[in-house]
């Protein structure tokens, strides 16, 4: 085919190597964007009428139509990158009229040709800005919607109606097949834009911060020298390399990104088209124009997928790190939390004890006579004084466990021994008056491998709240028995038990189930407490109920 049939189509050299930028997309302030300066436009300009006319110059020489066009994802990607509004829109769309139309002129095109070329590339390149923003909003190619939304809408679909209109208008000027015209402009047009394009909306600041890193780099270029080594081998062995081209490629979509990929994506590209366009490569058997198309086939169908792998895998990148961020944060919450308890707790501690000491001694009548009102009143106040110093306690105990500075000493525990001590602590408690506390052992050998005095307070902490919240049942028993190669203690309570709902939410610290405005005293703290010294000693903690038919809350421990 001769140059009077040739389309437009550039195989300049590729750009410079550039290290991959992780999750960072287009104009995002974190990231920077390299391409933002006022004399961004003219100089893309320059440059797009400078590869255009080396091009056409180029392909004219070889007397083929070439197989890349790069113009095209050059234009879109800094347009992408910069343009903020109609009016910077309509200055660039006549800045690259006007270099691509100087670019033909200058490769010797005739000027009715030369116009027909350059309006066919700004409707390819006026589309594919508009599908990128209506399909890739965000200009993100780091996540997986943004890449396929660019790749598919803005490389693969722009051409289209650009190559339907030039191949046409070809007619005109005496061209022959027009299908392998349009097929040559498709395929073409849209390794460019998906190369370049792809790469261009991947570069921010940080993708060469990371360049700074040795270790990276030294990754990146032996990767890169390892691609061009094999597509090397390839063209001059006229051997298909696809079967160990494409794993290579996904290791460079793992180890460098979305940037990285595209650049290979590039480089391997130029090489199969521009070698398919000299005789070289596994299609030399056949015509020229079927090996060209026969490689920009290879690259788009085989090789392009490889980038949303890479977008794919850079999206999972970032949402593991901001979780990884996210749960540095949560955790410095909560050891300022902690913190905040502890010393909430130790400032309530001092004047609490000198409150109830002076209660007490107001109503011992050593402060002086008193009456039986002050008598009375001096009682409440050491009574509140009392629950406001079971708070501080709590409250400590929280943020010790929170903070992990809880010690255990596990050691053979007998638990029935145990349990009675419970109970007997138990029945001298003003709420289990009216409650028959019972405590039955079922098998032989109960010795738990656990710390005794914790594992005390965890017992007593159910039974406590077994008697406030369950002693309308009139029962409760304290039950240990061997479940499975584990002992299990429970404590049940015959009261009005637990909703599903609110089970999901007893272990949770100061959270009492909405009786904040109850009779019934209590912080909310108790049972996560327990949570914590249970799991410290080894064993689980749960709860067995439903509405009406009371509550089983249940301790496994290791035998000892």
């Amino acid at each position: 085919m001769t140059m009077s049939r040739v389309l437009d189509i550039n195989v300049a050299k590729p750009p410079q190597t550039r290290a991959p930028t992780i999750g960072v997309p287009a104009g995002d302030p974190k990231g920077g964007d390299v391409f933002a300066h006022p004399l961004i436009p003219v100089l893309t300009g320059v440059v797009v009428a400078i590869l255009a006319a080396l091009a056409i110059s180029w392909a004219r020489s070889v007397g083929l139509i070439a197989g890349i066009w790069g113009v095209g994802g050059v234009a879109v990607a800094v347009w992408l990158r910069t343009s903020r509004g109609p009016s910077q829109d309509a200055v660039f769309a006549l800045v690259l009229t006007i270099s691509i139309l100087i670019g033909e002129l200058i490769a010797g095109n005739k000027p009715a040709l030369s116009m027909l070329f350059t309006l066919a590339n700004m409707l390819e390149i006026v589309a594919a800005v508009l599908l990128a923003r209506r399909f890739a909003p965000a200009l993100n190619v780091s996540s997986l919607k943004g890449a396929a939304g660019f790749l598919i809408f803005g490389a693969i679909l722009a051409p289209i109606p650009a190559g339907l209109f030039a191949s046409v208008g070809l007619l005109q000027f005496g061209a022959g097949d027009i299908v392998d015209a349009f097929k040559t402009w498709w395929f073409g047009h849209a390794i460019g834009l998906a190369t370049i394009g792809t790469l261009g909306l991947s570069l921010t600041r940080s993708t060469f911060v990371r360049l700074r890193q040795p270790g990276a780099l030294l990754e990146a270029g032996l990767l890169l020298a390892t691609v061009l080594t094999v597509q090397c081998v390839g063209i001059t062995q006229r051997s298909d390399v696809g079967i160990v081209m494409i794993p290579l490629l996904l290791c460079v979509a793992v180890r460098t990104g979305v940037a990285g990929t595209a650049f290979s994506l590039l480089v391997v590209a130029l090489l199969s088209v521009i070698a398919a366009m000299f005789g070289f490569g596994p299609y030399s058997a056949e015509g020229l124009s079927h090996q060209v198309m026969m490689a920009q086939v290879q690259v788009l169908v085989a090789y392009m997928p490889i980038l949303l792998v890479a977008a794919l895998l850079e999206e999972r990148d970032g949402l593991a790190e901001r979780a990884r961020l996210g749960q540095v944060r949560a955790e410095l919450a909560s050891e300022a939390k902690s913190r905040l308890l502890a010393n909430v707790a130790h400032e309530i501690k001092s004047p609490v004890a000198g409150v109830i000491g002076i209660g007490q001694l107001w109503s011992s009548g050593q402060l002086g006579a008193v009456t039986p009102q002050q008598t009375e009143m001096a009682d409440m106040l050491v009574k509140t004084a009392r629950q406001v110093e079971a708070l501080a306690h709590d409250l400590l105990d929280v943020a010790r466990a929170e903070a992990g500075t809880v010690k255990v000493e596990l050691r053979p525990t007998d638990v029935p021994g145990l349990l009675d001590d419970v109970r007997r602590s138990a029945v001298l408690r003003p709420e289990a008056q009216s409650v028959k506390l019972e405590v039955v052992c079922e098998g032989d050998g109960l010795i738990a491998l656990a710390d005794s005095q914790r594992l005390m307070q965890v017992i007593n902490n159910l039974v406590t709240n077994a008697l406030k919240y369950g002693g309308a049942g009139g029962r409760v028993v304290l039950r240990a028995r061997w479940s499975g190669d584990r002992i299990r203690i429970e404590v049940t309570d015959f009261g009005p038990g637990l909703s599903e709902q609110k089970q999901k939410q007893l272990f949770e610290p100061f959270n009492r189930l909405g009786l904040e405005r109850s009779t019934i005293e209590g912080h909310g703290v108790g049972l996560a407490i327990a949570k914590r010294l249970v799991e410290l000693q080894g064993g689980a903690i749960g709860v067995i109920s439903s509405p009406g038919q009371g509550a089983t809350f249940w301790v496994d421990l290791p035998r000892a």
